[in-house]
């Protein structure tokens, strides 16, 4: 099963309404544009259907129109109600319960009008967001400073980044060379206009590349110094031994040519 993006949640979503909407529009004026013609004034008065003036409506047939239009209308609110919140809850909990082990997951810090990216080998990126096509994306945003609101419009995610605080939300691009724009969607400061940011989409090949590439190289420097100094430290020490050495055979010759 091809999982869904956010992007398509939410046009599925806007069919569905537009379709039932156009539906109910075109039954409704059709039927109105029926009655209108129905009981459109001809000069005759022997129609038996034909309401007379003050007469209430009862709906023909004791009402039964009334209650099964109106029945029919509950069902097709209630099922679109129950299936909008089960499409919300997917776009609000993502494709499982939680990341996957094929996802990539990525902090996200808003601070001093810049974005702030570190992913979970350790590499970091400023204002630049790359990511594998295909894959589901899992974010984890906070602020460094003040609240913000790290948004990218065209993939539909919008998280708040709050200090002190982290929202975790998910996301994902189908198109590789693709790029979308970053945007802060809370009123941050004088700089607020220009916290931008870019993301980009590379083949999964590509993005694992650049992954290791940014990765921080490890510290093994420690162990060759301390190694070094040890070894400089070991032969201080025989110098001082044999230092003293050559001073003590010095002083038995002076005394035995004393006495």
């Amino acid at each position: 099963m091809q999982v869904q993006t956010r992007v398509d949640v939410f046009e599925e979503i806007f069919l569905v309404f537009l379709g039932l909407g156009t539906l109910v529009g075109v039954v409704v004026v059709a039927y109105t544009l029926y009655n209108a013609y129905k009981y459109r004034d001809t000069g005759s008065t022997d129609d038996d259907d034909t309401p007379t003036l003050g007469e209430l409506p009862t709906g023909g047939k004791g009402g039964k129109k009334l209650f099964l239009s109106f029945g029919l209308s509950a069902i097709i609110v209630i099922s679109l109600v129950i299936w909008t919140y089960g499409m919300l809850l997917y776009v609000e909990d993502g494709p499982g319960e939680s990341p996957g082990e094929d996802a990539v997951e990525i902090e996200v810090t808003g601070e001093g009008f810049a974005w702030f990216f570190e992913y979970e080998n350790g590499a970091e990126s400023v204002s630049t967001m790359n990511i594998p096509a295909n894959t589901p994306i899992w974010i984890e945003t906070t602020g460094g400073d003040v609240w913000h609101t790290f948004g990218i419009p065209e993939l539909k995610v919008k998280s708040d980044a709050i200090p002190g605080e982290y929202e975790q939300t998910w996301f994902m691009a189908e198109e590789p060379g693709a790029t979308y724009e970053i945007k802060c969607f809370e009123l941050c400061g004088e700089g607020h206009t220009q916290m931008t940011g870019q993301v980009n989409v590379m083949e999964q090949e590509e993005f694992d590349q650049w992954l290791e590439e940014e990765a921080p190289e490890e510290d093994g420097g420690g162990g060759d110094e301390n190694s070094s100094d040890g070894e400089n430290g070991g032969n201080e020490d025989s110098d001082s031994e044999t230092g003293n050495e050559t001073n003590n055979d010095s002083a038995d010759n002076e005394s035995g040519g004393g006495n």
